[in-house]
């Protein structure tokens, strides 16, 4: 017979069929005991980072810490761009409809999808379909232009991490790459990425009869995520992952300035209505 207080079975072959209903690599955890790919929680609280706690948890083993810089540089840059962002203005709407932090933050994170926050992982798997032209014995030209040709016929003529709305060039796109270049300079990474970003840049440019469209910040917090081997869908759920800092920042700080049920638009400017002319209803 079983107390409230009583603890659950430390045994997981106790009870196999249910022990056996979930299983993961991630987390082993009973009473008294959490360890997360092996690894004692309390030994890894205050040793190791959260960028590098989000490498633990994604690919399985701690990173360098040169690595888990890299990886913090691209999740740093992409937390904000202001209320033009959809999310990020969803979660200021939500947050005057009177819901929690949560909600807000769920409402806005559910918009990041292939048009609004898929560019960085489109933009990993272009970068590696170049890679595999690459390694396949294509000289780099052809296989830049391959890969942009593949990629547009897919995504259509936004290239995915290139060209940016408001800024004739992406302030935080330089100084990412410039992080990548010291990287590879120290053997962190390959650089490959970064030339090939460079390389398509110039294609671009050439298409567009020497008018350059700029790398964006997915694209280039696409050549670190690439260059650090994650997987093009993972590049989504860490921008996801990074953006929620931005959107949590601005439902906060949304709640505190109070404001109730605000749209899109101040309610002194309307939408274009392009409907039938007012009419009578028939019989009325």
């Amino acid at each position: 017979m079983t107390t409230p207080d009583t603890p659950p079975a430390a045994n997981p072959a106790a009870n196999p069929a249910a022990s056996d209903w979930w299983r993961s690599a991630i987390i082993e955890m009973r009473p008294g005991m959490i360890r997360f790919r092996g690894y004692a929680i309390e030994e890894l609280i205050g040793r190791v980072s959260f960028a590098q706690m989000v490498w633990l948890m994604t690919r399985g083993e701690l990173p360098s810490e040169a690595q888990a810089r890299l990886l913090e540089a691209a999740l740093v840059a992409a937390v904000d761009h202001g209320p033009q962002a959809p999310s990020i203005a969803i979660a200021r709407m939500a947050a005057t409809c009177g819901v929690g932090l949560n909600n807000a933050m769920a409402s806005a994170l559910n918009v990041l999808g292939d048009v609004h926050g898929g560019a960085g992982e489109q933009a990993v798997a272009m970068y590696g379909a170049i890679a595999a032209r690459i390694d396949g014995g294509m000289p780099q030209a052809a296989a830049v232009a391959g890969g942009l040709d593949e990629a547009i016929e897919r995504y259509g003529k936004f290239v995915p991490g290139f060209g940016h709305r408001f800024h004739p060039v992406d302030p935080r796109a330089p100084r990412l790459l410039a992080l990548v270049d010291e990287a590879a300079r120290d053997g962190v990474v390959s650089g490959r990425f970064a030339a090939m970003v460079r390389a398509l840049e110039d294609e671009l440019a050439a298409r567009k009869k020497g008018r350059r469209i700029p790398l964006n910040i997915d694209g280039a917090t696409a050549v670190i995520h690439a260059e650090l081997g994650f997987p093009a869908p993972l590049a989504r759920g860490l921008f996801c992952l990074s953006r929620s800092v931005g959107i949590l920042a601005h439902a906060w700080e949304q709640t505190q300035q109070g404001g109730r049920n605000k749209g899109p638009l101040p309610r002194d400017l309307l939408w274009t209505y392009d409907g039938p002319a007012a009419r009578p209803v028939p019989g009325a």
